[in-house]
């Protein structure tokens, strides 16, 4: 079996494809009300298939890397391509982690632990995703945790 810390690496650009432009065009977010919240999370946070050295520094001699407007225009183009294709690969990879979570309370066979809080806290960045698909363990998963922590999950703002 695929433990879910492969899984969560292997879903890593897929899902930085489709939150990270999410955040920040919802507004609805505290953090992304403001103009400069959200181009400083867009400045520290890259898209793939940059890396980080390629994605920081503001394209100047001093500081190399990728130019602001360039960063803006990427994230832009994220928001505007077609879902569709991301959101159904990320439907089937959210089925084949249903089939490793142990159950709707808790993530692994020993009980509610720290593995909870750092699983469900990723996929709840899921949740700001339109037309997600969600295995009923794994949504009850998400909801069982989101009241036990009074944390609400994203689906009222999902883009």
């Amino acid at each position: 079996k695929v433990y879910r810390g492969a899984w969560q690496k292997s879903v890593q650009g897929l899902l930085r494809n489709l939150q990270r432009p999410r955040y920040v065009a919802t507004g609805l977010l505290p953090e992304f009300q403001q103009r400069d919240g959200r181009q400083a999370f867009i400045k520290n946070h890259q898209l793939p298939p940059y890396e980080k050295p390629e994605w920081k520094g503001d394209g100047s001699e001093e500081n190399p890397g990728m130019p602001m407007d360039r960063k803006l225009m990427l994230y832009a183009e994220a928001m505007a391509k077609d879902p569709a294709p991301l959101i159904e690969e990320l439907n089937a990879r959210l089925v084949e982690l249903d089939d490793i979570v142990y159950s709707s309370h808790y993530c692994s066979e020993g009980g509610l632990s720290m593995d909870d809080i750092d699983l469900w806290s990723r996929l709840r960045s899921i949740t700001i995703i339109k037309g997600v698909e969600w295995p009923d363990k794994l949504r009850s998963y998400m909801d069982e945790l989101s009241a036990l922590g009074d944390v609400p999950l994203y689906d009222e703002m999902a883009l």
